[in-house]
């Protein structure tokens, strides 16, 4: 076995967190090597199959500007931004997880959220307002809504490629085909390195201070069902093939406490006919999120969830595993002409599981639903519909009664062909089961001591996520724990 020696800061994984944790060890004078288990075509993890989307606290629309300077003054006059206070992105979180997020990680979170998005515009990276996923026109002004707003230019390929242009310049090392196998310790129980199978070969890598940021076991179909549960080994995985959860089981393997909601996961509505792992080409456009616009059925033709629970930002996570229990693991989306023009993005591309009718049988017929079911659910659907204006771009509190699961936002009836809908699956993003850590990043032991020598960050961090999910968070909290663990792994070798 080789041996690679030199290196300050080894960090596990080449996504938004890792490549934030190396470019903050850098930053303080570390000398860092990063191991990307794929294959350079394939770098980036999860991120690259991401909107790109930041969850960030922020006062009003100044702030916005801050973050994209390049707005100009026009489109600033035709935008409403609200406002966001660090306490609105907190209690929406503990909304979400049921009260149930780790206090302290999201405390550190939601306070080092905006500032770390500036650290990261100096590095290089830009946003743009999400036009097409996060508002609507209202009385001539584009409202955003659901507290996030912002996405990293190019999506997440553009986040990704940013990143690593960032970290290369600055001096940071990548080794590609790197498939870290174990941690390396001393006596003491420090960690002093990573034992990787590279193209070389075997490959002891020494290093002051290990970064995990490798993300959960999503791509493990074998921990999936082990952990998530019956069928999990069947959903569709909307990212990375290589996340199957190596960094976890490494630090289990020295004594790492496992932590979080380990039968839980990020999953969401995803094409019926996706492949089983991400596209790179088509990335995260086989996700269907418009669904409160109209109602979302079984192969039955039957309800099962509530499509206007929320703004989608809040529930879209939680609704693929309510998919997955459906017969067949499939669901379909039916909207009527009346809000075609507002689905989002993905509902445009070629590749898409779909069937258009004029009538709501002839849909059913399309979609290989059962007709008398589905004919039945929309009668009765359209008979629960409350009066009152629809706004997209509120809780308008336009409502169903008498039905169950009923529907309490944005009910309309369906009553305008032609009819559309979109078949859907399970795809899961990133599981919320992983390591303990505390507010420095560091990973702690299973009698609640920080581990020498290893910090984590990102997909495999547990505590912050519990049944639910804020959409944009999982970025922000990957770089905001991926600044804070470059920079103590390179403090403490200092000290």
């Amino acid at each position: 076995m080789r041996t690679l020696t030199g290196y300050d800061v080894v960090v596990v994984g080449a996504g938004n967190a890792a490549l934030c944790a190396a470019l903050s060890a850098l930053e303080s004078g570390a000398r860092v090597l990063v191991l990307e288990k794929a294959p350079a075509y394939f770098r980036g993890g999860n991120s690259y199959f991401t909107a790109g989307g930041f969850r960030f606290p922020y006062d009003g629309l100044e702030d916005i500007r801050a973050v994209i300077p390049e707005m100009a003054d026009e489109e600033a006059a035709s935008i409403e931004v609200g406002s966001y206070p660090q306490r609105a992105m907190y209690e929406d979180i503990m909304r979400v997880t049921e009260g149930l997020s780790d206090p302290d990680l999201l405390q550190a979170v939601v306070s080092q959220a905006y500032p770390t998005i500036q650290w990261m515009r100096a590095k290089g990276l830009n946003w743009v307002l999400m036009y097409g996923r996060q508002a609507f026109e209202v009385e001539g002004k584009h409202r955003f809504y659901g507290g996030l707003i912002t996405e990293a230019v190019g999506g997440g390929k553009g986040l990704v490629d940013g990143l690593f242009k960032a970290a290369e310049e600055q001096g940071a090392e990548v080794l590609y085909d790197a498939k870290t196998n174990r941690l390396v310790t001393d006596n003491s129980g420090r960690v002093t390195g990573v034992v990787a199978q590279t193209p070389e070969g075997r490959t002891q890598i020494e290093a002051g201070a290990v970064v995990l940021a490798c993300g959960g076991f999503e791509a493990n179909p074998e921990m999936r069902a082990r952990y998530l549960g019956p069928d999990w080994e069947l959903a569709k995985v909307r990212g990375t093939r290589y996340n199957t959860g190596d960094g976890i089981r490494m630090a289990l393997d020295i004594d790492a406490q496992p932590y979080g909601h380990w039968s839980s996961c990020h999953a969401v509505a995803w094409d019926l006919n996706a492949p089983p792992f991400g596209d790179r080409n088509i990335a995260d456009l086989f996700q269907k999120h418009s669904f409160p616009l109209g109602i979302v059925v079984n192969s039955h033709g039957r309800r099962f969830l509530d499509e206007g629970a929320d703004f989608r930002n809040y529930t879209y996570a939680k609704y693929g595993r309510e998919i997955l229990k459906q017969p067949h693991r499939a669901a379909f989306q039916i909207f009527d002409s009346k809000v075609t023009h507002l689905l989002r993005d993905e509902y445009h591309i070629s590749r898409v599981t779909k069937g258009t009718a004029d009538s709501i049988g002839g849909l059913a017929d399309a979609l290989e639903i059962d007709r008398e079911g589905l004919v039945r659910t929309v009668e009765e659907f359209n008979g629960s519909v409350e009066d009152g204006p629809f706004d997209p771009s509120i809780l308008d509190g336009k409502g169903t009664q008498g039905i169950d699961p009923p529907k309490s936002n944005w009910a309309q009836k369906l009553d305008s062909p032609p009819f559309t809908g979109y078949g859907v699956t399970c795809g899961i993003t990133f599981t919320f089961g992983g390591l303990r850590i505390n507010a420095r990043a560091q990973v702690m032991d299973t009698g609640d001591n920080p581990i020498p020598g290893l910090y984590a960050a990102g997909e495999l961090v547990g505590g912050l996520f519990y049944y639910n999910y804020a959409g944009g968070t999982g970025l922000m909290a990957g770089s905001v724990f991926g600044r804070i663990a470059g920079a103590e792994a390179a403090k403490e070798i200092r000290d």
